[in-house]
């Protein structure tokens, strides 16, 4: 009988083991988690989770009793400290060793963390990662306290807007000349900038932290523009790295991710990689995209190729970002655009159209899910349609979707 086995037990993990059953293999899966809790969502963790207004239960994508039910050995508080790919077998942490026929390696990526010789090993200085970080900085969030939030990007932002709402006083530094410098268009860094200004976050742009100071515990901030800050804690959101550890370990082509073809294999054919710490080919560029909904969809092909189904992944990129009242919605991905267009809602609803040329590659929507919708069925069924068409408030957006 066949053993196929998953390593990281988080969004793609969880998907693939559930897509090998659905597709009928009947063999064995055993799927290896490092952290004590069943494959979980990890995007409620900076918001409602953190917020209080999700309990721990409502986190796990599936009870216990799915993977019961379903003949799937489910080994939690474990890690996988090898791979032999040539014995087709791994060593676990608490010293056996698993034989494969289909391995799928689905770990993930970690935070990006300060060098203690700046201060980033002080008590009271935080990641945003995992569960685990969520419940050990929760106790931190008390009204009228200060925190520093390293980094302008989604985690970021989503933390500030967190604290805000509970009372914290709350200062971003970003590095960048803008928030979302990386990910977003001006126009979109301008509205968020200014729906944090609102809810009384200081944002600091065009500034770096130069070092935390304390004793044991961090007390203080002090700014490449040479300012101290005094600072109840620090939470730090400057990106992940890909964990690729474990396909270095394996002998697998590993460049910034395991590398994976259109199939979700790796450079050894009975080794397959998906989530966050694959890389994959995307309108000719290697690129790794960190989102559930690549995760979930990555991890299915996956699935069906181990199966030896032959499917290719052609990757249509979303992601979504909770801040305050505002649900952002994104589609395509906005890498080369060229210009951007600005349509405005109904109620404060808005959305940013890039173009590459007179191609749409991607929407940016604030709490506007009708048009985002719209703009990611177009961009899915490859139409774009002339931006003066887009942003006139007289037309009729969905009959886009029928031109």
């Amino acid at each position: 009988m066949a053993h196929f086995v998953v390593i990281g037990a988080g969004q793609a993990g969880a998907s693939l083991v559930a897509k090998l059953r659905s597709e009928g293999f009947d063999g064995e899966i055993t799927l290896i988690g490092a952290e004590e809790h069943p494959p979980y969502q990890r995007p409620p963790l900076s918001k409602a989770y953190l917020l209080g207004e999700m309990a721990l239960e409502r986190l796990f994508l599936r009870p216990q009793s799915f993977y019961d039910d379903h003949d799937i050995t489910l080994r939690l508080n474990t890690r996988v400290t090898d791979i032999d790919a040539a014995a087709h077998s791994i060593t676990l942490s608490t010293g056996e060793t698993l034989n494969y026929d289909k391995l799928a390696l689905t770990t993930g990526s970690h935070p990006r963390t300060l060098p203690a010789a700046i201060g980033g090993t002080l008590d009271g200085v935080y990641t945003m990662r995992d569960l685990q970080d969520a419940d050990t900085m929760a106790p931190e969030f008390t009204a009228g306290r200060h925190v520093l939030i390293i980094g302008g990007g989604y985690i970021g932002l989503e933390a500030a807007a967190v604290a805000a709402k509970k009372g914290l006083k709350v200062t971003l530094v970003e590095m960048a000349d803008r928030i979302l410098q990386r990910v977003a268009c001006p126009e979109t860094s301008d509205y968020f900038r200014e729906l944090h200004k609102s809810h009384g976050v200081e944002i600091r742009e065009g500034v770096g932290l130069d070092r935390l100071t304390g004793t044991d515990r961090v007390t203080a901030a002090r700014l490449t523009d040479g300012s101290e800050l005094p600072v109840d804690f620090v939470i730090v959101g400057v990106g992940i790295l890909p964990a690729t550890a474990l396909g270095e370990a394996a002998g697998v082509e590993v460049e910034n991710g395991i590398v994976t073809d259109q199939y979700t294999c790796t450079s050894d054919p009975d080794i397959f990689a998906a989530g966050d710490c694959a890389t994959l080919q995307f309108k000719g560029q290697k690129i790794r995209l960190e989102s559930v909904g690549n995760a979930i969809d990555q991890a299915e092909i996956a699935a069906q190729n181990m199966m030896g189904k032959g499917i290719e992944y052609v990757p249509a990129p979303w992601f979504w970002s909770d801040q305050y009242d505002c649900k952002l919605q994104i589609a395509g991905l906005n890498i080369g655009y060229d210009r951007v267009f600005v349509k405005e809602g109904d109620n404060g609803a808005r959305s940013h159209w890039y173009y590459q040329g007179d191609t749409l590659i991607a929407v940016d929507a604030m709490s506007d899910s009708r048009n985002y919708m719209v703009g990611k069925r177009l961009i899915e069924a490859g139409k774009s349609p002339a931006p003066e068409i887009i942003t006139d408030p007289a037309t009729d957006m969905k009959a886009l979707l029928r031109a």
